[in-house]
């Protein structure tokens, strides 16, 4: 790998902007109190049901409203604030918390009350994800943007590793604890996100037609290194997404309990934020290309480990350099996606990202619970990391343009 090592001061760039920091820490607040309710309604179902087709059920719920108002929700974000936009969604999952804490207080014999507010959740999270990236590449001058997206990815993977060991102890206390935790954390990022000062964006103002409207699927569709990066991530992660299955392994392969999930969710960020910390420093300055797609298919080779294994501390190592891995692709697509696309229309062409994004994870997600109860946890794992690397070497092949990139600064 090609990387140059970088001054302390070049190492923190992106927090010498004061907006990119309060932006930071309300990512993190945010993303800690998602998998709060991430670990707690996995359990949560799969005690009520111990069927893992409903865990499954619980991304699919949770994508479709970024499917269905893709159209909407990119729009949105390049014509209206995307800092409110943002803030309003963070208070509507706030709300969303509190409900389920209200549903588990009065007893529930049935996962479908869970999946209504996923559902309300989920569509919150559509409108979140492209105001939220597009703010963010607002928010710092281009000769900074690699290290935010590091910085950035870092915040989202330490909160993926204490967010769910905090849930899973939360869990273990109790899950109305889980749930009012998430609620407030949520609110607070929210008045976080409204301090951030109003940054410069250029509007979208053409009057809304069809055409506007599908002008990210347009311009993804004719920049064929963007259209690789985001469907190289749609597919590998929907074979090889073996999330929703976690607390299938804690319980019954692993032999461990709410605080053992909370450990399996937190590796993967581990070993992400390890990678994250180290690009900040280390940023890739050639061979992007090839990078991403070796890392791509390092996950699915990753996904096959753990699928395969039987031992807490094997799993947990698998686990972490599935994080790892995919850490390197992260940053390559991101900063390709952000970079390459013209400030006009990223609000849409991160909506339709965001859509990818929720494919390979939620559909993903929806993919091995449904694969689990035909064939088998583990076949339904392993079958999906080798779907992964097949992923990689076929992009390859099919996408020259994007295994040839060989630097992250944009089209110049």
């Amino acid at each position: 790998m090609t990387s140059l090592q970088t001054s302390p001061e070049q190492r923190y760039a992106a927090f010498r902007h004061k907006a990119f920091l309060s932006y930071w820490t309300a990512r993190f607040l945010t993303t800690f109190a998602t998998m709060i309710v991430s670990v707690a309604v996995g359990w949560q179902v799969y005690d009520l049901t111990r069927d893992p087709f409903d865990l499954g059920i619980v991304g699919i719920v949770q994508f479709l409203p970024s499917l269905l108002l893709v159209l909407v929700t990119g729009v949105v974000a390049d014509r209206f604030g995307r800092r409110l936009i943002m803030a309003l969604s963070t208070v509507i999952e706030g709300i969303c918390a509190l409900i389920l804490l209200v549903l588990t207080l009065r007893g529930l014999a049935s996962p479908l009350p869970i999946f209504a507010v996923l559902a309300m959740f989920g569509t919150a999270r559509a409108f979140f994800g492209p105001a939220s990236s597009s703010l963010f590449a607002n928010l710092v001058p281009p000769e900074d943007f690699g290290n935010a997206i590091a910085w950035n990815s870092s915040a989202w993977q330490t909160a993926t590793i204490v967010g769910p060991v905090a849930g899973g102890l939360l869990y273990g206390v109790s899950p109305e604890v889980a749930y009012a935790v998430a609620a407030i954390l949520m609110l607070a990022a929210a008045l976080l996100i409204f301090t951030i000062p109003r940054p410069a964006q250029r509007t979208a103002t053409d009057k809304p037609s069809m055409e506007t409207l599908f002008a990210g699927f347009r311009y993804i569709w004719s920049e064929k290194i963007v259209l690789g990066a985001i469907s190289l991530d749609l597919f590998a992660v929907l074979l090889s997404g073996a999330s929703a299955l976690l607390p299938v392994y804690a319980r019954d392969i692993l032999q461990l309990g709410p605080w053992g999930l909370g450990l399996l969710r937190s590796a993967p960020g581990i070993g992400a934020i390890c990678v994250a910390v180290w690009l900040a420093g280390h940023p890739i300055r050639n061979h992007a290309g090839v990078i991403m797609l070796g890392f791509v298919a390092a996950f699915g080779a990753s996904t096959v480990l753990f699928g395969l294994s039987t031992l807490t501390w094997l799993s947990i190592v698998a686990l972490a350099l599935l994080g790892a891995t995919d850490m390197f692709s992260v940053y390559i697509r991101e900063t390709l996606i952000q970079l390459w696309t013209p400030d006009e229309v990223r609000g849409r062409v991160n909506a339709v990202n965001q859509v990818f994004v929720g494919a390979s994870n939620e559909v993903g997600e929806f993919r091995a619970g449904t694969m689990a109860a035909l064939i088998g946890t583990v076949p339904a794992v392993v079958i999906g990391g080798v779907g992964a690397i097949a992923v990689a070497g076929l992009w390859a092949y099919l996408f020259p343009q994007l295994r040839k990139v060989r630097h992250l600064d944009g089209r110049n």
